[in-house]
């Protein structure tokens, strides 16, 4: 079978939709690289900062491993900005959709509410925005997770001095997180890690 027979979904056939499934499964296999190949066309994005956005995104993950973060970390800092193109105006929802199925949900969490983090650094300066709109998380689980995220990673990192990872550098991290199976409550419910681990990143060379 090339291709299924049906127009309409309801006239599918069991068979058709097993070939379907095969094929999307087979499909899925490339996620990694089809974001990292996105992720290189943040270079093309809107940018007026000192780097660029694929620059930016480069940088947070580098911190984060430089930091010590473990995998779900510096995969999630990677692409946390991922939406940047598609979804300007809910940016952080999109990046935490993609990266629901495969990292645990402290690190999801982080990337869904980090927008509304960063304002604290900006928000007072522009019209019709609210510094304080984190405080709307108040209370939440990984409140202090995301302020750590945003201030350690996310806003210092848009320096054209620093000394960034290649994308090249993190791509096999990408590619073993999309590789694991999607929805896995040993990785989504894995329990909490730290931002810094100061024995890891000592081993990775970092002073």
């Amino acid at each position: 079978m090339e291709h299924v027979n049906f127009t309409q979904m309801k006239d599918g056939t069991k068979e058709e939709y097993e070939f379907l499934t095969a094929h999307e499964i087979d499909y899925t296999k490339g996620t990694a690289d089809r974001l990292l190949h996105a992720l290189e066309h943040l270079d093309e994005g809107l940018s007026g900062y000192q780097i660029t956005r694929l620059g930016h995104s480069a940088q947070a993950a580098t911190r984060a491993w430089r930091d010590g973060a473990d995998i779900d970390w510096v995969v999630s800092a990677l692409l946390h900005d991922i939406g940047d193109i598609f979804a300007p105006y809910n940016h952080d929802e999109y990046a935490a959709t993609i990266l629901k199925p495969f990292v645990r949900e402290q690190c999801r969490w982080c990337v869904e509410t980090h927008g509304d983090f960063q304002m604290l650094y900006y928000g007072q300066h522009l019209e019709g925005f609210d510094q304080n709109k984190r405080e709307r998380h108040r209370g939440a689980k990984y409140f202090d997770d995301c302020a750590e995220f945003c201030d350690r990673w996310d806003q210092t990192s848009f320096d054209p001095d620093y000394d960034t990872l290649p994308l090249s550098f993190f791509a096999p991290m990408v590619r073993d997180v999309f590789a694991r199976k999607p929805y896995d409550p040993e990785v989504t419910q894995a329990p909490d890690q730290p931002l810094t681990v100061p024995q890891a990143a000592a081993e990775r060379g970092i002073a």
